[in-house]
């Protein structure tokens, strides 16, 4: 019987997690026993919070919550959320992998940075150096997590890093990724990126037969399932552990000797490679982070496919049969940074079209484009240009406020909107003013930053948003409200446009949408327009996670055997550059 050991990630010391025999067996007829590892003192660990003690101020919690309840609240911290300042979605956090880097951890500490925003609220790395896992992690921003003291205490020329974005009545740092365990072949480090919808059930049966969770995290899930894993190498349990998955993940993996990539088949996450000159491998969420440490671009790993890097070389294995790609197209409209290749397609060129299309299709006379900074600039731009109209910057934002703070004691109307955007009344005065956004969720937001703009002399305020109405939650490793909270699940354009205020609102057409991607169209997830899911949830009740308590995980698909579910190249083969 398999025994796992599970950083706390709360302080340095570790629990014995019990694992039990492949869930698709008959539960186990003898006793519990007690763990026996034969490597227990094979990864270190180490977890802070930051010396202040913010108090996070709002009113409700964003996204429908799972069966598990999430454990105690930080010491000196409130979680709690208000609409009007954070009425976004969230991507729940970004990966990093380097293998055969002597910096490895310094390397992996500024592609984070790149990656920092796909998460905010905490940061980890793990090491391998002389067979020993260590691992730092913290609640934070990546430069308050690490400095260059922490760094040093993390040798070796492989690593792993997550950046990761939680939620109100989370317990947070020991829900921070990577995680790292211990089980009785050596130990596995893990980050990932997206949501299982079977993690209820999974746990579930892995908490029948024994098992003993540290964390409301479904990552640990994964751990659990590779340690009772009955199969050999260490690659066919991640196999083995994917074949039990559904839903979204991309996933890397590092253990003494290896480093392990993984996408499920329908490939709703971003994962990338990239190679640096001196031969170092890395994957990251977004290639943003490969241009950051001169890495160049290789290619995405294919969904369904797993790349294993060992000092033999390269070796892929892939899921068979592939399923129809289903990747998320938010993270071309929000979630990545424009400067990202995603997908195969340029992130700002996509944004860019988005913004033509709403002004061939949705045009308006108007003496001014602005966009809601940032994620609608590119869209603004491209409106702009396609009307002829001047574009302006005419909302400034405040890039120091996070999402801790103390609201003043006498209340001031639209104090969350206030803090973040300030309008710019010499560019808006006495205009018809056309304002581009990436979405509407709420509609608090929108709603407020109208409000602002006739306030500051804006004659006329047009809202074009560079997606389509919003009508359903994702399941799929996106913090989303629920779909009675989505303000287009419940009115027409119309009904929200009188909501707002504004004086026209137009979304990008659905179908506008699919015609610019072309041939592409079909490989893309478009859920939570549609509300058709490409793998459903269990139960509809069952409302994804709480945010960031769920990360990562997922793949769909039955493998019969290793042979007749995946192909195997060669190892050293040489990666083809898309």
């Amino acid at each position: 019987m398999a025994s796992t050991n599970l950083s706390s990630l709360s302080s340095s010391s570790t629990i014995n997690l019990h694992q039990h025999q492949h869930l698709h067996k008959a539960p186990l007829l003898k006793p519990f026993q007690s763990p026996n590892l034969t490597t227990p003192n094979s990864f270190q660990s180490v977890s802070f919070i930051p010396t202040k003690n913010p108090i996070n101020i709002s009113c409700k919690s964003r996204n429908p919550i799972s069966d598990f309840a999430s454990d105690d609240h930080l010491t000196h911290s409130v979680q709690i959320y208000d609409d009007d300042v954070d009425d976004k979605l969230r991507e729940e956090c970004g990966v990093v992998g380097i293998y055969g880097d002597p910096e490895a951890s310094r390397l992996c500490y500024l592609a984070l940075h790149a990656l920092q925003h796909r998460g905010q609220e905490g940061a980890g790395i793990v090491t391998v150096n002389e067979n020993i896992l260590k691992s730092i992690t913290g609640v934070g921003l990546v430069s308050e997590v690490f400095n260059e003291s922490k760094l040093n205490q993390l040798p070796g020329d492989s690593a792993i890093g997550h950046v990761r974005y939680s939620t109100a009545g989370s317990s947070m740092l020991k829900n921070v990724q990577p995680f790292v365990a211990g089980y009785r072949f050596g130990s596995v480090g893990v980050a990932h990126n997206g949501n299982l919808v079977n993690y209820r059930s999974l746990r579930a049966k892995l908490e029948e037969n024994g098992s003993i969770f540290n964390t409301s995290s479904d990552t640990e899930v994964v751990l659990h399932l590779i340690a009772i894993s009955k199969a050999r190498p260490f690659l066919l349990r991640i196999v083995n552990a994917c074949e039990q998955l559904e839903g979204a993940y991309s996933m890397v993996f590092v253990t003494e000797d290896k480093l392990v990539a993984v996408r499920d088949p329908h490939g709703f996450r971003p994962l990338v490679m990239g190679r640096r000159s001196n031969g170092a491998y890395v994957f990251a969420s977004e290639t943003c982070a490969l241009d950051l440490i001169e890495a160049t671009y290789e290619r995405e790993v294919n969904p369904g496919e797993v790349i294993v890097i060992d000092k033999d070389g390269i070796q892929t294995l892939c899921l068979m049969p592939h399923f129809e790609p289903k990747s998320c197209i938010f993270e071309h409209i929000y979630f990545s940074q424009p400067n990202s290749i995603v997908f195969g397609r340029s992130v700002y060129k996509s944004r860019k079209e988005f913004g033509e299309i709403l002004a061939t299709e949705a045009p308006v006379d108007c003496d001014v484009v602005i966009a809601v900074p940032d994620s609608g600039v590119v869209a603004a731009l491209g409106y702009a240009a396609k009307a002829g109209v001047p574009f302006e910057q005419g909302l400034i934002r405040s890039h120091y406020v996070g999402r801790t703070f103390i609201e003043p004691s006498q209340r001031i109307r639209d104090f969350g909107v206030k803090l973040k955007l300030a309008p710019v009344k010499a560019v808006i005065e006495g205009k018809r003013v056309v304002v581009v956004d990436d979405s509407i969720v709420r509609g608090t937001t929108s709603s407020k930053i109208v409000r602002l703009l006739k306030e500051a002399g804006a004659k006329e305020v047009h809202m074009r948003i560079a997606s389509p109405p919003m009508v359903a939650s994702c399941y799929y490793g996106v913090d989303t409200p629920s779909s009675e909270e989505l303000i287009s699940n419940r009115l027409s354009t119309e009904e929200i446009r009188k909501y707002i205020g504004s004086d026209s609102l137009a979304f990008l057409p659905f179908d506008s949408l699919k015609n610019l991607l072309k041939e592409d169209s079909s490989s893309f997830c478009y859920a939570c327009f549609t509300g058709k899911y490409p793998v459903e949830p269990p139960s509809m009740e069952v409302k994804v996670k709480k945010v960031g308590d769920f990360v990562d995980d997922g793949v769909s698909g039955t493998l019969k055997t290793i042979e007749e579910g995946w192909v195997q190249v060669p190892r050293d083969q040489t990666a083809t550059k898309v």
